[in-house]
Order: C-alpha cells, then sequence, then structure tokens
C-alpha cells in the first residue's frame, strides 16, 4: 500500500524583532532642534530689540541719504505798470496824432446867448476849435465832436447854439489832406463858475484830448 500524504511544507523562519530606537540618535537630534529654536528666539530678540532702539536704522538712513544743495533763485524785476490815465492838457494847448492830425483850442471869450440862442439867455464861453490835417486821407468832420463841464462838481456844459453870436457849431464837411479847418463853438459857463474842461476828438479812430484850466 502507498503512502499518497503529501510531505509537509518547508517551514519559514521567525520575523525579526523590529529595530530598537538608538536613544543617542534621539539625544542628539532633540539637542539640534532645541539650539536652533534657541538661534531663532535669540535673532527674533535682537531684531526687536533694534526695531526698538531705532539707533542702527537712523544712523544708517543718516549716512546713506544724500545731502540737498540749497541755492537761492533770482527774481526778475516785476514789470512796471503802465500809465493808462489820459493826459490833461492845457486850454491853450495842442495836440498832435500818429497820423499827422493836429487840433488846438484858443480864442476864449465870455457871453450870454440872446432870446433866439440855444439855450436862451445862458451864460457861455466860446472858443475856436482849429483842427490840421497833416494825414493822407480825408477827415469826415461830422465825426468830431466835444462836450464841457464845469465847477467842482463836474457839471455838463451843454453846448450853446447862436447864429447872432456866430455860433453854429463843429462843421459836418471833409477836410482833405494838407487842409485846416476852424470852427468857432461855445459851452455853457455860469458867470460865477471858473473850472472848465473840454474833451475833445477830431474823429471815431482818434484818441479823446482833455483840456483843462481856469477861466477868468
Amino acid at each position: 500500500m502507498t503512502d499518497t500524504t503529501p510531505p509537509p511544507m518547508p517551514g519559514f523562519p521567525p520575523p525579526e524583532p523590529a529595530p530598537k530606537k538608538s536613544r543617542t540618535n534621539a539625544i542628539i537630534i532633540g539637542a539640534a532642534a532645541a539650539v536652533i529654536a534657541a538661534v531663532v528666539a535669540t535673532g527674533v530678540v535682537v531684531a526687536n530689540s533694534r526695531d526698538d532702539d531705532g539707533s542702527d536704522a537712523a544712523t544708517t538712513s543718516e549716512t546713506s541719504a544724500p545731502t540737498d544743495d540749497t541755492i537761492t533763485a533770482a527774481e526778475e524785476p516785476e514789470p512796471t505798470p503802465e500809465n493808462t490815465e489820459p493826459e490833461i492838457l492845457g486850454l491853450t494847448d495842442g495836440v498832435s496824432y500818429e497820423n499827422d492830425v493836429e487840433v488846438a483850442l484858443s480864442g476864449y471869450t465870455r457871453g450870454v446867448s440872446t432870446e433866439y440862442g440855444s439855450p436862451e439867455n445862458t451864460a457861455y464861453v466860446s472858443f475856436t476849435v482849429k483842427i490840421v490835417n497833416g494825414s493822407e486821407a480825408t477827415m469826415n468832420l461830422a465825426a468830431a465832436y466835444f462836450q464841457c463841464q464845469y465847477g467842482d462838481q463836474a457839471t455838463a456844459g451843454e453846448e450853446v447854439y447862436d447864429e447872432d453870436r456866430g455860433l453854429e457849431g463843429m462843421p459836418t464837411t471833409h477836410l482833405r489832406p494838407g487842409r485846416t479847418m476852424t470852427a468857432k463853438v461855445a459851452c455853457a459857463l455860469p458867470k460865477g463858475e471858473e473850472y472848465l474842461q473840454i474833451e475833445l476828438a477830431p474823429d471815431f479812430e482818434s484818441e479823446t484830448a482833455i483840456f483843462a484850466g481856469n477861466v477868468k
């Protein structure tokens, strides 16, 4: 009779026991960690100490920052204001314009208008206006004008017309180059007043000339 029972399986050796941790390594690692922690803590303390003190940072900033130069800028002179006030001329002065037109006043005479005058029976001062056209253009005398005022209160002196006194106002004709025009005109001036101001322009484009003074 044959035995068919299989042979027993070979046995495996028992597992090796787990290696024990080295106490020496643990001590070294623990000591290294403690040293690192101490260094980090020391660095933080030093950094905080410097920040709190501020002396090192301030010293570094003062040393590295460049010093700016200080200069004094020159001041430009202020422009001189132009005199915009019109020139005041005497009652017998003349004025010459840039276009060679000349204007002058003369022959001041006191009087009283007649009952046919406008205004009638009014005390006035008459004078002669002389315009010389030295320009190259024909002047339209209708554009010429004048006005008067008198006294401390700058009262308007109305123009006086009186044919009987030869007071017909400014002409309205044209004045050719090189020719001269004269006209006798008058403004109201009460007998008790002496100060007289006359403003006159030969045309619309010319500046108004101001004549002023006392009339006895």
